[in-house]
């Protein structure tokens, strides 16, 4: 396998000697410096990756139990289940930031100490008020550790090998919110031991351990960072960080929380100071970058080409997937009765369609790659009409829905992963960090959106008809021409882009 080791020059504004570098050590007190092992390094991130992303659902399919085992009230259990990803994306741009000033190898692994120590505190909480602190705190730490994925596999892997290694990346993160509710109703329904929902925290501590174990001796010590010159103060951009902080957490918190309380006026606030303060961000940006300074995402990042396109692209993709996920969960779960594990088993063919597609759609000839992201787009608007046809009369789908089933987890996987691919190869090795934190905020807020807003659709028209899984059956037809609409729309994205470059 293909790879090479990070060896891009520092930035022209970190080049200043100064007595805190190491280049200021002579070379024979300098501590020896381990290249990555580069299959090693690429199970252990995306293991991470995987534990990381199946927490952002799994504890959807336990909160039933939870809810009776804590007594939690209603808006207790939407914290426990909002604040990991609150706290994971307003966090993410600075935990890429954190990355490339402190080392992304040392920051992946200190994440994973706090997200192994965070699930350990979840699975041993006695109330709902610790289980919320650990939540955020679990959040914060995928934050730290998520960003270094796509950097470490960047600076790893090049040409043919890097592809792969992205279509792996690509397969982990989408196919991982399914993968979230199969892994939960399993957990859930065995009841280990009489522990109940426990044990969807406490899984991810023997994995954890094992990934300490073994990241610092297998995954190198030669990365570059800003180091101990150039400071937190000097290179995090603290306006800036606050700036974008602000304007996530104003956004995530009524797309999280806005369905559940019947989307109130503050909700709507919250989304329209979101927007301010992100214009502000880029203004700032824009100005801290002219002035000399180094801005939380550099201009060049959001100028690369084919960025702007790509953002889109990817939140219209994770979208639909998430918001099909969460519909669907509860037209099995409340409209057809089915339990935790039989409706996780259920997106089986999905997850194991988006892992195949994602890591071989790059074996396709050259020439056929570009039409690569319509054509997943396309698959994923039919199919989607197909699972609302499928179970539309309130039966379930037979034989057919699977086969549906897998024609949205293959259409996502090639509407998302050779965008991601693509994207990245355009952008700078320096500026690797800024991209993969845009990129996985994208998504994230993607995945946010979906749930909101097609989980709305799906929750107004279940209950503007009669009671019964004939109701949830027409409310998710509803959802699915809805689903099929916004694929449409990445369909008819890409064919304009091909053809501005015909032109």
């Amino acid at each position: 396998m293909t790879y090479t080791t990070p060896t891009t020059p520092l930035p022209a504004e970190d080049s200043t000697p100064s007595k805190d570098r190491t280049t200021d050590i002579p070379a024979a007190a300098a501590p020896a410096r381990r290249p990555p092992r580069p299959g090693w390094l690429l199970a252990i991130v995306l293991t991470g990756q995987l534990m990381a992303v199946l927490d952002v659902l799994i504890v959807n399919v336990a909160a039933p139990t939870m809810r009776a085992d804590l007594h939690a009230s209603g808006g207790g259990l939407q914290l426990v289940i909002a604040g990991y990803t609150i706290a994971y994306a307003v966090l993410l741009i600075t935990g890429a930031r954190l990355g490339a000033l402190l080392g992304h190898r040392r920051m992946f692994l200190s994440g994973l100490v706090g997200f192994t120590a965070a699930s350990l505190a979840c699975g041993l909480a006695t109330g709902t008020g610790q289980l919320i602190a650990f939540r955020f705190i679990q959040g914060a730490a995928s934050a730290m550790m998520l960003p270094q994925v796509l950097t470490l596999i960047q600076r790893t892997y090049t040409g043919s090998s890097r592809a792969r290694a992205l279509g792996a990346y690509s397969a982990v993160l989408a196919s991982g919110a399914a993968a979230g509710l199969v892994v939960g109703g399993v957990l859930v329904e065995a009841d280990l031991m009489g522990t109940g929902w426990r044990p969807v925290f406490l899984v991810n501590v023997p994995i954890g351990l094992v990934l300490l174990v073994l990241g610092p001796r297998l995954m190198g010590s030669a990365e570059q960072s800003s180091g101990p010159a150039t400071g937190l103060r000097g290179g995090l951009d603290l306006p800036g960080l606050l700036l974008l902080a602000s304007a996530v957490l104003l956004f995530t918190v009524p797309m999280v929380l806005g369905q559940e309380r019947d989307w109130p006026l503050w909700g709507w606030v919250m989304l329209g100071l979101s927007a301010v303060l992100t214009a502000l961000f880029a203004v700032y940006e824009t100005r801290l970058a002219r002035r000399g300074g180094r801005p939380l995402i550099s201009p060049r990042v959001v100028r690369a080409p084919g960025m702007a396109v790509a953002v889109i692209r990817i939140v219209l993709a994770m979208a639909a997937n998430g918001g099909f996920l969460f519909a669907t969960t509860l037209h099995m779960q409340g409209g057809l009765g089915y339990s935790a594990m039989r409706a996780g088993l259920t997106f089986v063919p999905c997850a194991v369609a988006f892992g195949v597609l994602g890591l071989n759609w790059q074996r396709l000839p050259v020439r056929r790659q570009p039409a690569v992201v319509p054509a997943g787009f396309a698959l994923a608007a039919v199919s989607f009409l197909g699972i609302g046809l499928g179970l539309r009369n309130g039966g379930d789908g037979g034989p057919w829905l699977y086969v549906a089933l897998a024609g949205v987890g293959a259409g996502l996987s090639l509407a998302y992963g050779p965008v991601l691919t693509r994207t990245l190869a355009t952008v700078r090795q320096q500026d690797a960090a800024d991209a993969s934190g845009v990129l996985v905020t994208a998504a994230q807020l993607g995945l946010l959106s979906g749930v909101a807003v097609f989980g709305t659709v799906f929750l107004n028209a279940a209950e503007g008809g009669a009671p019964g899984a004939r109701a949830s059956a027409d409310a998710l037809w509803v959802t699915c021409v809805a689903l099929a609409a916004a694929a449409a729309c990445g369909t008819l994205l890409s064919l304009v882009r091909r053809l501005r470059h015909l032109r």
